[in-house]
């Protein structure tokens, strides 16, 4: 059995620093990189894309709603027009600049508010589809195996590959609970370490009212913006391995 292991990466802006991402493209298989509409800069993109390249680690392109002051978390009302063309203009500008370090996009994730929004509204979604069909309609997306995203997706003859989060908690519908919801996040490493090899392995999860979820995923994400972030990924991956999973890239 095959895993992968993403992770956000590149959300730095400027002189504000945001997580260890050198210490993550060590552990992770994927990396989850922001195109400077919710968080990087060219100069992040840069660095992140050339130390991605130079670990091995795939790139993906993190497409969100432009808002750089909410870190792409707030809920944003965007005609699908203008999303889609904003959307491709992150994928054209990171794959650029991906390039020129030696490596490629090979995937795309929607972020935060974005990411949410798709997995329900079809219009929003089908903006999202859209912009990679139009840069490349063989580029997969990354989304929650419940989702109109992958419904969208699917109609249009684009793939998708499904993933689940180690470090967020589930609805009875095998949504995440909203972040402004006590216990979104999850925080203890080693709940979240198990969690993670459970949902790998056997493809469950147990939801925030105690029901069993499927979660089948081909990719698990662990967020490099948390508190000990990279001490979590680290034992994330360390518990795949001993669950007799081979960690490894999607794309």
């Amino acid at each position: 059995m095959e895993i992968d292991l993403n992770a956000d990466l590149g959300e730095g802006f400027g002189i504000w620093r945001l997580g260890d991402d050198d210490a993550l493209l060590d552990i992770v298989t994927s990396a989850n990189i922001a195109c400077g509409f919710h968080a990087g800069d060219p100069l992040t993109i840069r660095r992140t894309c050339a130390a991605a390249v130079d670990r091995g680690v795939i790139i993906g392109a993190q497409v969100s709603y432009r808002d750089l002051a909410g870190f792409g978390r707030r809920a944003m009302d965007v005609d699908p027009e203008e999303l889609s063309a904003e959307v491709l203009y992150q994928i054209a500008a990171l794959d650029g600049i991906a390039r020129a370090m030696g490596g490629r996009v090979a995937y795309v994730k929607p972020h935060g508010a974005l990411y949410n929004r798709v997995v329900r509204d079809a219009a929003q979604a089908d903006a999202v589809v859209s912009a990679v069909a139009a840069f490349s309609p063989v580029l997969p997306l990354l989304t929650l195996p419940v989702s109109v995203l992958r419904e969208v997706a699917a109609e249009r003859g684009v793939p998708t590959v499904t993933e689940a989060f180690a470090d967020r908690a589930y609805t009875a519908d095998g949504r995440l609970v909203p972040r402004r919801e006590p216990g979104a996040v999850l925080h203890d490493v080693g709940e979240v370490a198990a969690r993670a090899a459970r949902m790998a392995a056997g493809g469950t999860v147990t939801a925030t009212d105690g029901t069993e979820v499927q979660v089948a995923a081909r990719s698990l994400c662990v967020h490099g913006d948390t508190p000990g972030a990279v001490a979590m990924a680290r034992a994330v991956r360390d518990a795949l391995t001993a669950a007799g999973l081979s960690v490894r890239p999607f794309a």
